[in-house]
């Protein structure tokens, strides 16, 4: 059978080929404990976080500023603005990558101006998407302070960029791939760790952030 002739692939058996081999590292438990206690840290570091604005780093940051919004609300019992941030006219690879599809940026009616303002990304690797979220920010308006909450540390940065809450640090090679599920998107909870692609040095992206099943491997 020829490439022309062979059957689509379903998106969820590509997916589950994909991940053979992998582990999980972290499950829905453990993912709800993290964002519970950054929530906690959140709100004791900024006093009570009456002036913060969550921003999601498009696509998996946006569901957990979502959700950390939600634990946030539940604490404090008023209601936490957050939105999403599409970083892709930002990045430093854009000459180097196919063009992509642009995400959505949706501030709430707060604004960013004179505000705490925490980005949420799912994994942290180089660093060079939080340095373009940053750089998108900086056209949006002038926070107070910015801070940076991040699921999973995997380190290998590049850039000089720390995460002020951390859900879990996990120790990486550069053969390895780290991949972040979330119910919204991929109808399950995990942090799945396995390696990556055979020729490939940069942990599964070639940007060398963390990716998805729809744009990135490992961030």
């Amino acid at each position: 059978m020829n490439a022309a002739s062979r059957p689509v692939q379903p998106a969820e058996a590509r997916d589950a080929e994909r991940d053979a081999g992998h582990k999980a590292v972290l499950e829905a438990p453990d993912i709800r404990r993290a964002l519970t206690r950054i929530a906690h840290e959140i709100l004791e570091r900024t006093k009570g976080g009456a002036d913060v604005v969550l921003l999601g780093i498009q696509t998996r940051g946006v569901t957990l500023a979502r959700r950390l919004a939600a634990r946030l609300e539940e604490v404090e019992g008023r209601p936490v603005p957050w939105g999403s941030l599409d970083v892709t006219m930002y990045r430093d690879d854009l000459r180097m990558r196919p063009a992509r599809a642009l995400g959505r940026t949706d501030l709430p009616p707060e604004g960013v101006d004179d505000r705490i303002v925490v980005l949420v990304d799912d994994v942290l690797f180089s660093g060079r998407t939080v340095r373009a979220a940053l750089d998108a920010l900086n056209d949006l308006g002038r926070p107070r302070a910015v801070q940076l909450a991040i699921l999973v540390d995997r380190g290998h940065r590049e850039l000089p960029i720390r995460a002020d809450y951390v859900g879990k640090n996990l120790p990486t090679s550069m053969r390895e791939t780290v991949r972040v599920l979330l119910a919204e998107n991929d109808e399950r909870d995990a942090v799945l760790l396995g390696p990556a692609a055979p020729g490939d040095t940069r942990g599964g992206a070639p940007d060398g952030e963390a990716s998805h099943s729809d744009r990135k491997s490992a961030q």
